[in-house]
């Protein structure tokens, strides 16, 4: 006798259906390129995050075309400070202020810039910035992030490539472990009963 092989259910009557799987890695994809892009923008942000082609020295006044929220800040090159450090003033319309640019730093391939001041305006409008030092000093106009903030966005790049890599694993797995459970769900149903009974002799009756 030629075993009787095992009933078979339809692919497409299993829940959860497929389309799970197609979610799951559209999920993955769009994670990893949004990681992706992220990360360009912001390598390349940082590598031009500063004019130094356009740096000026102590009693220069540099005009410039600011608006709020544009996040620039004064850079000045590094070299040794004695007390006081320098300072830099602004002037423009709205009453404009520097403040605490937070620590960071950008380098070229013979030097390193650090963020001297945060330019915080409060419209539109053309600004006149100067500074001053006691030792010759040279200052540049630049983005508030430099490479400690790329290294934050470049680690934030990666959690999301893995999260997508994390998410697309445990939907696949969830999937494919509820499709196998519901696949012996309906072989019990449709199956078992029948099975069962054909299993069963007939009985004879008093007279045979």
């Amino acid at each position: 006798m030629h075993p009787i092989p095992p009933p078979s259910i339809p692919a497409n009557e299993l829940l959860p259906s497929r389309h799970w799987y197609a979610t799951a890695g559209a999920i993955a994809v769009l994670l990893i390129v949004l990681g992706a892009v992220i990360g360009a923008f912001r390598f390349n942000n940082a590598f031009d995050s500063v004019d130094t082609d356009h740096a000026f020295a102590n009693g220069d006044t540099v005009t410039l075309r600011l608006e709020p929220g544009g996040e620039k800040s004064i850079w000045v090159r590094d070299q040794e400070f004695d007390p006081p450090a320098p300072k830099c003033s602004i002037t423009g319309p709205g009453g404009p202020r520097l403040a605490d640019p937070g620590i960071d730093v950008f380098l070229t391939r013979d030097e390193t810039w650090n963020p001297l001041y945060a330019i915080d305006v409060p419209r539109p409008g053309d600004y006149q910035i100067s500074c001053s030092s006691d030792v010759r000093s040279t200052f540049a106009i630049g983005d508030s992030g430099g490479f400690l903030a790329l290294a934050g966005w470049t680690v934030l790049a990666i959690a999301l490539a893995a999260l997508g890599v994390t998410t697309c694993a445990v939907i696949i797995f969830v999937t494919a472990f509820r499709r196998g459970r519901h696949r012996k769900q309906l072989l019990a149903e449709r199956h078992g009963s029948g099975a069962a009974t054909s299993l069963r002799r007939p009985r004879r009756s008093a007279d045979a």
